[in-house]
């Protein structure tokens, strides 16, 4: 029994949502998103809330139930208030620019790292040592915040890299003399 999918998603006012064939629509201030879903799960829009329940008692439906209710909550909550990560870079000139459309990272390589932003996502860097991301889709911040992070993973010894906000490093003694 799902204690996390047992509690329906509360839609606050100024968000709408709406099944559509195999398709969760939810508009709000921030934008729209959709979820595909999944045959195992029911789910049940009303007008305080969306409930999401096991379509029959198989394992599947059980495992499926509590991820799709916190789905469901990410597209409530992104088109609401939106997700955000933020990294900070650590190194001697190792540095960051947001140019637009492109993030431009100088990493200790003998070139620059330019990567697109994707469609949706915003980043901003308030210094050459920040890097703010931000967007209504949970998977598609999480997954621009992973891509610029394996540049420059933070290593043991002086803690140089590319780390998430609140991330501890665990750091290890260096050569004794």
């Amino acid at each position: 029994m799902s204690r996390i999918g047992k509690k329906p998603v509360t839609v606050p006012a100024g968000v709408t949502a709406s099944i559509d064939g195999r398709k969760l629509n939810v508009k709000g201030p921030k934008g729209s998103l959709s979820l595909d879903l999944r045959d195992e799960i029911t789910y049940d829009v009303q007008d305080g809330g969306i409930s999401v329940q096991p379509a029959n008692d198989s394992k599947s439906a059980r495992a499926f139930w509590g991820m799709q209710r916190t789905m469901v909550q990410n597209l409530v909550t992104g088109v609401t208030e939106g997700f955000s990560k933020k990294l900070l870079i650590t190194g001697v000139g190792y540095r960051a620019n947001a140019q637009g459309k492109k993030l431009k990272l100088q990493l200790g390589y003998s070139h620059d790292v330019d990567l697109d932003v994707p469609e949706g996502i915003e980043v901003k860097t308030p210094d050459q040592t920040t890097v703010e991301i931000s967007g209504s889709d949970k998977q598609a911040v999480g997954q621009f915040a992973a891509e610029i992070r394996r540049w420059r993973k933070p290593e043991p010894y002086k803690g140089k890299g590319i780390k998430y906000d609140g991330e501890f490093i665990f750091r290890k003694e260096g050569k004794k003399k």
